[in-house]
């Protein structure tokens, strides 16, 4: 059968500190440098959710879109936009919100709401030059 790629791009503001607590400050002011920021900082998130399956026959659709649009802004939009991550969300009350570690919290949060039979890739831009994709 023919497998189809449908794609649903959203955009989310949020700040959030890299900092790993069982570190000095020294060390994580060496690794994670600006993003260290004891202040936070903040980024203009480009997310692109990818599904691929088999069109349903009766509909000619992968996966409604309006039903994508409305999980990502329930799943993902709600908790995440205009939001300090670290101090906002239960998500990243304990992870820290690096870019792969968000992209994984992401697709772990949609899966669940998205039929099995549809294969799901999450990107997730932190600018315009950097971004993640899970799973790879």
């Amino acid at each position: 059968m023919n497998k189809v790629a449908v794609y649903r791009k959203e955009h989310f503001n949020a700040a959030h500190r890299l900092h790993n607590p069982l570190l000095s400050d020294e060390e994580n002011e060496k690794i994670f440098g600006k993003c260290n920021n004891k202040n936070y900082h903040g980024h203009n998130y480009d997310l692109i959710v990818k599904v691929v399956g088999v069109p349903n026959p009766m509909t000619g659709y992968v996966m409604d879109m309006k039903i994508l649009s409305d999980l990502i802004n329930s799943e993902v939009l709600d908790k995440f936009d205009h939001k300090n991550l670290n101090l906002d969300t239960k998500e990243f009350a304990i992870l820290n919100p690096t870019a792969e570690n968000i992209v994984i919290v992401i697709y772990n949060l949609l899966r669940d709401k998205i039929d099995n039979k549809l294969d799901l890739k999450i990107r997730l831009y932190e600018t315009e030059r950097n971004f993640v994709e899970y799973p790879c």
